[in-house]
């Protein structure tokens, strides 16, 4: 009976909500949707994504076009596309999503496969963003009216823009009481050169005008997919993500060909070859078809056990049949930008700790891991990161979902360093930095990455942003004030190192939270950078090292002793604590030992009984100090990283 009603409502003319599909649904309405897509001609597909800045609707209107095409109920789903619970607490997308969606245009009296690839908008994920709208034939650029535009989404415009991506402007939250329609749409006009009429306003809230007018212009302005059924099958692998019972689930768009289950596949890349166990599409949830075909995007099933093997822009193409497949281009690995150690909070919790970053690890291919050991913190990890946010957004995955507690020590970046004899090193720990006598006699240069920072802000802001990126070693290379709406967009020349200490947090500061930034990597530039140490009498603490720039040096090391000694406990001996850079002490903070009334006994006694007995406590004090161990808990080391 329930399967008999699903299909009445898939080929019900008016396409009212369909029931939410999952593994288990009745074989038939599997077989239904099938048939409806075999119907479908290829010239009859839309794939699309949404480009926006955070906050400025794109999940909702992505709920909003799934209730309207009958994937899911209306009014019971909310992000759906969000699966993760930090995209659904921060309001990010994290990983690239698709959902295939059926839509009957009554203009036409025909049906439409619509994809949409529900993209990040960070630039630490802009990997898996370019793979995604390169699935795509068009984009949503989602404007919110009462914002305007904002870095994030012009530098995700740039992009879409430069891959030949058909551009549909669309104003959102047209129904609040403070939206600015026509200042909205100016700020398209003026910052991206696309024509005011072209303009659709909707409020993805509501659903106003969602259905009128923007599904009919997905219909009209969006290419249908350009590959051939009759070539090689060869797909372009978008995302991946570990499932428990069935291993890796791969993104793929269906670039060329046809790809049935049991068809043995091979990857571009690693050169493996995999069968494929299941295929379908995402309805919204995986839903096995059994077969993807030219132009359509779904998941495929191929046995790969490890993530590391899914590499994002991959080609997948049939087994003996890679001579005549070209492989497609523009594949990059991804090279981590942000590096932290981190380690257990109670050390005897390092193999259960270990076992939540493997299997975390597992779901995002893009973080690097190795093992290192601190003389303070004892067993961790080096990570890697894509970025500063990829770094936070994993760090609250392993404390929410897992239960974990970390110590995190101060982010670093990747340092270039160059010899007179010709070769160069990556170094990713400031424990690999050179020292004095070695960057005297071999090293040549030293490069820090740098990144175009993009930021939009009010005008009454710009002297306090324009400040806060000078004192961070800014190099300012445009400025443009955007007519009519009193905002303007600045672009500077960051170091990357600058960024990941907080540079975004006292931007909103500086800005009462107005403003928004966007940054894009530009490759690396040479710099006087420096080790700094913190020295407990004399020995260096491993996990507190940082690499910086000589002119923060003094400044930093300083700040650093007399907040580390806040929580150093006194011991019996004298405790020194100092700040060393090229190996020369900058900063120095004192302890003083804790000293013992040793006169206290004495009632009635000559001078020199008193004297001998503190010249004894005296001797005894320099001896300890000289053997023994300042104990510094974890709770101190925790206490300062995160100041």
């Amino acid at each position: 009976m329930l399967a008999s009603q699903a299909i009445k409502r898939i080929f019900h003319r008016s396409w009212k909500p369909l029931v939410r599909f999952n593994h288990g649904k009745a074989p038939t309405a599997i077989e239904s949707i099938k048939k409806r897509i075999e119907d479908i001609p290829i010239e009859n597909y839309r794939n699309f994504s949404i480009v926006a800045h955070i906050d400025h609707g794109k999940s909702t209107l992505s709920d909003r076009l799934l209730e309207l095409t009958g994937v899911i109920q209306s009014g019971g789903n909310k992000q759906v596309l969000d699966r993760l619970e930090v995209e659904r607490e921060r309001g990010i997308t994290v990983k690239a999503q698709t959902c295939t969606m059926f839509y009957h245009d009554k203009r036409y009296g025909k049906d439409f496969l619509i994809h949409l690839v529900d993209t990040p908008g960070h630039v630490d994920f802009r990997g898996e963003v370019s793979r995604s709208y390169a699935s795509c034939g068009g984009a949503l650029l989602l404007v919110d009216a009462s914002q305007g535009v904002q870095a994030q989404t012009v530098a995700n415009f740039y992009l879409a823009y430069s891959m030949n991506l058909k551009l549909i402007p669309v104003i959102n939250k047209i129904d609040l009481d403070h939206a600015d329609i026509a200042q909205a749409e100016d700020q398209i006009e003026n910052t991206f050169e696309l024509p005011k009429e072209d303009t659709i306003r909707v409020s993805a809230k509501t659903g106003l005008n969602v259905k009128e007018d923007l599904l009919p212009a997905i219909i009209d302005r969006i290419p249908p997919p350009t590959g051939c059924l009759d070539k090689p099958f060869r797909a372009l692998l978008v995302d991946s993500w570990y499932d428990s019972y069935v291993g890796v689930v791969l993104l793929v768009h269906i670039v060329d060909g046809t790809v049935r289950k049991g068809d043995k596949v091979s990857s571009a890349q690693t050169g493996k070859k995999y069968e494929i166990k299941e295929i379908g599409i995402m309805f919204p949830d995986r839903t096995p078809t059994g077969i993807l075909s030219t132009g359509q995007v779904g998941y495929v099933v191929p046995g790969m056990k490890a993530s590391k093997d899914a590499k994002i822009g991959d080609t997948l193409m049939h087994l003996g049949r890679e001579q005549e497949t070209e492989v497609l281009p523009g594949f990059e690995e991804p090279k981590p930008m942000v590096f932290v150690g981190a380690f257990p909070s109670d050390g005897e919790e390092f193999k259960a700790l270990n076992d939540d970053v493997n299997r975390l690890v597992l779901n995002d291919r893009s973080v690097s891991l190795k093992r290192e050991t601190s003389n303070a913190l004892g067993q961790g990890w080096r990570l890697g990161f894509l970025g500063s946010l990829h770094a936070s957004v994993f760090r609250e995955r392993l404390e929410n979902e897992y239960g974990s507690k970390l110590i995190i020590t101060q982010p670093t970046v990747p340092y270039m360093i160059k010899y007179y004899d010709g070769h160069e090193r990556l170094i990713t720990n400031p424990d690999e930095f050179p020292d004095l006598a070695e960057r005297r006699n071999k090293v040549q240069a030293i490069q820090e990455p740098y990144v175009e920072a993009i930021m939009t802000l009010p005008q009454e802001y710009l002297g306090n942003v324009i400040k806060l990126c000078d004192h961070n070693r800014g190099q300012q290379t445009e400025i443009t004030y955007l007519n009519m709406t009193g905002q303007v967009m600045l672009k500077y020349d960051l170091p990357l190192g600058q960024l990941v200490e907080d540079f975004f947090g006292k931007l909103k500061s500086v800005s009462r939270g107005y403003a928004s930034l966007d940054y894009e990597d530009i490759g690396y530039r040479d710099s006087d950078v420096v080790k700094l140490e913190l020295l407990i009498n004399g020995s260096s603490v491993d996990a507190l090292a940082q690499v910086m720039h000589s002119s923060q040096v003094e400044r930093v090391g300083r700040a650093w002793v007399k907040k580390f000694k806040e929580y150093i406990k006194a011991q019996l001996f004298e405790v020194v604590i100092q700040a060393r850079a090229n190996s020369k002490i900058i900063a120095r903070e004192t302890i003083k030992a804790k000293r013992k009334d040793v006169l206290q006994k004495l009632h009635a006694s000559d001078i020199s009984r008193r004297k001998k007995l503190l010249v004894k406590q005296k001797e005894g004090k320099k001896h300890l100090k000289s053997v023994g161990n300042v104990q510094i808990n974890q709770d101190a080391y925790q206490a300062f990283l995160r100041r």
